[in-house]
């Protein structure tokens, strides 16, 4: 039973990696190895894991039925609604989930709306009548960046738009929006006492599961000294509480005669546990995450309730078989992975355990298995480990689980603003250890993301490095963990260059590096606090491995090329900023060096050569003013336009040097730019558009498009086909994320 419920999740596991979902008929076939597994027990692992392969497969194929068709796509649409949880007040509007009720179209039933208005006040349990405009879930893709579409896709999101015309009708006033309408007071007395503080953004999180009040700042301090887990209601916080629940129904219980006669106390305390697990998860939101806590508390106390707990290996089995059931999409999410890892090193660090032992020699010990145990994991999925962590968390741990968590919760059920005080001054008192704790030397280690199987052979290193007392050679162990820590990223060869243009949306931002250099060419664009700097660049240059910026490049002034320009320079050293940007502008100041790009400037890296064609010379627009930079290797070149125009592409073809074989191509493909005579002066290969899925400039524009297939150009789109990788090699190279990373969402 215990390896059939293993099987079964890691069949779902290996449906969440298909390219493309395979035909429900086939689970027909293999119906006679269902029934032959119930007399022979040797096929129920077999039969188990095709048995979550299909199941997830089927609710792959509902869920993906579900989406918006195309041909609703930015079309406006009236329909009638409920607000579906917390609404996200930020800078420029207002962001919510709606239940659709009815539709002048067939429409998904969940929906994520943004409404551009400040003023908009909105509330779960609102039942709305709006006009809107959507499209079918979209988001960028690129090298170590965050899926969006696999996030929206396990959330039942069929679509995102935006508010056009909205008028209120009134309520809905289901359970579940009493849950949220409870929500939104706790949250909001949570800021009207403490005011915007970092302490009522943590409380909010730990108390109702709303970590938006959390700053940038705040989840760095967090991820650097390894207590993220900690700030939100993790499985942790959900185990603790429906834990205590059942301690206290324990406690009462035996204490009543009666009631024991009646209902072992053990039985009493696993209910107990379950109503606990169940109405934090719902105070929280009833998210992914706290809905995978839940199942997983509930499987351990129905074990307790029927006595049939004979291993914690055949509870944890089937906690996660269970989990997989009713998200098949877990699997896609590093949490489960790591907090079910955590209580596999729980349970292996326990091997041989000595009763008499102190506790804190105890919990030293489980520390150590998670640090260590937990360390290839972190690498392979965030590229760091939190050196600083253990230290962090010894008192980070006991401290916000049990006494900032309940004061939370306490604060939240009772009108004692005294609580809300204390627990907040123990926020701010925790505040300043982890900033002592991230100031340490070495308090992160940060490196290129290992492959799988260096990763795996860690795993066995940590395996053996924890092994019981008795396991020869245990500290040989690190030996094999040691390539996922020490190997080198992979490097383009000397003479060769490797360039990507990221998928940033409505932007642009190329990396080119040479075996020993890199330089960014932009940064994309910023809404607010979000940013393609931190949200896509940074993480591509760390999983890549690269640690300094040789060189960065900002070619024009205009949000969409620099608006992730600061969180790059807090984040690398840039020894040198090239731009055309004004003598005086701040950004100057955050590189080594600055200077203003010049016609005829060029230098050559490993083999690789490049160069700036015009800067500003042709006057007029400051599109026009755009660095154009050329990267030539291995006699193939990349030319770099930016944002210019027709009269600046005239000025071009003056130089001979502006033949290449890709061309980005400029101003996200508008019809101000790409003339006839500039595309055949360039005679590209491929042409590169970065630019915005259903881009409202209405890039690229059909006639640009077609002008370059004239030119016999191939085509490569960010909107439609992710980050563009390009290898000048021995031979010209290009290849497209969504096609690379190949999931059955992103097609």
């Amino acid at each position: 039973m215990t390896l059939a419920a293993f099987a079964f999740a890691a069949g779902a596991a290996l449906l969440q990696w298909q390219a493309a979902l395979p035909a429900l008929a086939w689970a027909w076939l293999l119906a006679p190895l269902g029934l032959a597994a119930l007399r022979f027990k040797f096929l129920w692992v077999v039969a188990a894991f095709a048995a979550g392969f299909f199941w997830a497969a089927a609710c792959a194929h509902w869920r993906m039925e579900e989406r918006l068709a195309p041909s609703l796509e930015g079309r406006d649409i009236a329909l009638t609604g409920v607000i579906a949880g917390l609404p996200a007040v930020g800078e420029r509007g207002v962001r919510f989930e709606l239940d659709v009720e009815t539709g002048e179209a067939p429409l998904p039933r969940r929906i994520l709306l943004t409404w551009y208005d400040a003023a908009a006040a909105l509330h779960p349990g609102e039942r709305w009548a709006l006009t809107v405009r959507l499209r079918r879930p979209h988001g960028g893709v690129n090298p170590h960046g965050f899926d969006y579409e696999a996030w929206l896709l396990e959330r039942g999101i069929g679509a995102t738009g935006y508010v056009r015309e909205a008028r209120l009708l009134g309520f809905r006033h289901g359970f579940l929006d009493l849950v949220e309408r409870t929500r939104e007071t706790v949250r909001d007395r949570f800021l009207a006492v403490l005011g915007p503080s970092p302490a009522e953004g943590i409380l909010a999180a730990l108390a109702v599961g709303d970590q938006r009040a959390i700053s940038r700042e705040e989840w760095q301090l967090f991820n650097r000294t390894g207590v993220t887990h900690l700030m939100s209601i993790s499985g942790l916080h959900v185990t603790l509480v429906s834990g205590l629940a059942a301690w206290l129904v324990a406690a009462f219980w035996r204490r009543v005669p009666r009631l024991v006669v009646r209902v072992p106390a053990r039985k009493a305390a696993a209910l107990a546990a379950i109503a606990a697990a169940l109405g934090y998860a719902l105070l929280a939101g009833y998210g992914v995450p706290a809905q995978r806590t839940f199942w997983m508390v509930t499987v351990f106390a129905a074990a307790l309730w029927t006595d049939r707990l004979a291993t914690p290996w055949r509870t944890l089995g089937l906690a996660l078989a269970v989990v997989v059931l009713m998200d098949p999409w877990a699997p896609l999410s590093p949490g489960l992975w790591l907090s079910f890892g955590a209580v596999v090193l729980i349970f292996y660090a326990g091997v041989g355990w000595n009763a008499a032992e102190p506790r804190v020699v105890q919990w030293a010990r489980v520390q150590w298995a998670i640090t260590v145990g937990l360390a290839p994991a972190a690498l392979l999925l965030f590229g760091q480990v939190s050196l600083a962590g253990p230290l962090a968390n010894a008192l980070a741990i006991p401290l916000v689980s049990a006494v900032i968590t309940p004061l939370a919760l306490a604060a939240a059920a009772l009108p004692a603003d005294a609580l809300l005080h204390l627990a907040a001054w123990l926020v701010q008192w925790l505040l300043e250890f982890l900033e002592a704790c991230a100031a340490l030397p070495s308090a992160l280690w940060q490196q290129h993301a290992p492959g799988a199987a260096p990763v795996v052979l860690a795993l066995a290193g940590a395996a053996w490095l924890l092994a019981p007392r008795g396991v020869p050679w245990r500290s040989a162990g690190v030996a094999l963990m040691a390539p996922a820590f020490l190997a080198s990223p992979a490097v383009p060869p000397p003479g060769e260059a490797w360039i990507t243009a990221f998928d940033v949306g409505q932007g642009l931002a190329v990396l080119a590096r040479t075996s020993r250099h890199a330089l960014l060419y932009d940064t994309g664009p910023a809404f607010g606090e979000d940013d393609s700097g931190a949200r896509v660049i940074v993480p591509a240059l760390r999983g890549e491995g690269v640690a300094a910026l040789d060189m960065l490049v900002l070619s024009h002034e205009d949000n969409d090329h620099l608006g992730g320009a600061l969180s790059v320079l807090e984040s690398f050293e840039v020894r040198s900023l090239a731009s055309s940007l004004p003598g005086e502008h701040p950004l100057h100041a955050l590189a080594l060096a600055a200077h203003r790009c010049a016609r005829g400037e060029a230098w050559s890296w490993d083999g690789a050569r490049f160069e700036f064609l015009n800067v500003g010379e042709a006057g007029g627009s400051r599109n026009d003013g755009s660095c154009v930079l050329k990267i030539s290797a291995s006699g193939h070149a990349v030319l770099l336009t930016g944002d210019i125009e027709r009269r600046a592409e005239l000025e071009l073809l003056k130089n001979p040097a502006v033949k290449a074989d890709v061309l980005v191509v400029p101003h996200h493909g508008s019809r101000t730019s790409s003339t006839p005579e500039f595309v055949a002066a360039v005679s590209p290969l491929w042409a590169v558009v970065p630019v915005g899925y259903r881009s409202r400039f209405g890039h690229p524009h059909p006639q640009v498009l077609e002008r370059y297939r004239e030119a016999q150009a191939r085509i490569a789109r960010t909107d439609l086909e992710g980050a563009i990788h390009i290898r000048l090699g021995g031979t010209l190279e290009v290849r497209r994320e969504r096609e690379a990373r190949a999931r059955y969402w992103l097609q």
